[in-house]
C-alpha cells in the first residue's frame, strides 16, 4: 500500500444530495459532545430545558393577559352603559316631573316665598303635651287629606 493523497473534489463534482448542514452537524453532534464533554452537556440541555420554561410562561401570561384585558373591556362597557341608562332615566324623570308640574294647577295658585310670608309659630309648652291631645288622630287626619302631584 501507498498513502497517496486522495484529491478534494470541487464543488461542481460533490454529489447534490448533500447540504452545508452535513458539515456543521458532523462537527457539533450532540452525542459527541455529550462524550467529549458531560458537564457542557448538560449545562447545554439544562439551558434549552430554561428556554422552554421561559418560552412556555411568557405564552402562558399572554394569555392571561388577553383574557383579563378583554374581562377589562366587557365590564367598562357595561359600566358605559349602566351611566347611560342612568343619565336617561334621570332625563325621563325630570320630564315626568315637568309635565306633571305643568298639568297641575296648585304650583300656579302659590306665592314664592319671602321673609315677609313666613309664619312663625310658639314651641308648645310642655303641659300641653301632657294633656289629652290625641297624636293619631292627628296624623290619621293629615292621611286623609289629599297629596297634590309634585308635592
Amino acid at each position: 500500500m501507498v498513502a497517496v493523497p486522495q484529491s478534494q473534489p470541487s464543488s461542481a463534482q460533490r454529489p447534490a444530495s448533500s447540504s452545508p448542514f452535513e458539515v456543521i452537524q458532523g462537527s457539533l453532534s450532540a452525542r459527541r459532545v455529550a462524550r467529549k464533554s458531560p458537564l457542557l452537556a448538560g449545562l447545554h440541555r439544562t439551558a434549552d430545558g430554561s428556554l422552554i420554561g421561559v418560552f412556555a410562561a411568557v405564552l402562558v401570561l399572554s394569555g392571561l393577559t388577553l383574557h383579563w384585558q378583554h374581562q377589562w373591556t366587557m365590564a367598562f362597557r357595561q359600566l358605559e352603559m349602566t351611566r347611560d341608562l342612568a343619565h336617561r332615566l334621570t332625563e325621563s324623570t325630570a320630564m315626568l316631573e315637568r309635565h306633571l308640574l305643568e298639568r297641575s294647577q296648585t304650583p300656579k295658585q302659590m306665592v314664592p316665598t319671602t321673609v315677609a310670608n313666613l309664619v312663625y309659630l310658639e314651641r308648645p309648652s310642655s303641659t300641653s303635651t301632657k294633656s289629652g291631645i290625641d297624636h293619631l288622630a292627628m296624623l290619621g287626619s293629615l292621611m286623609e287629606r289629599t297629596i297634590h302631584h309634585g308635592y
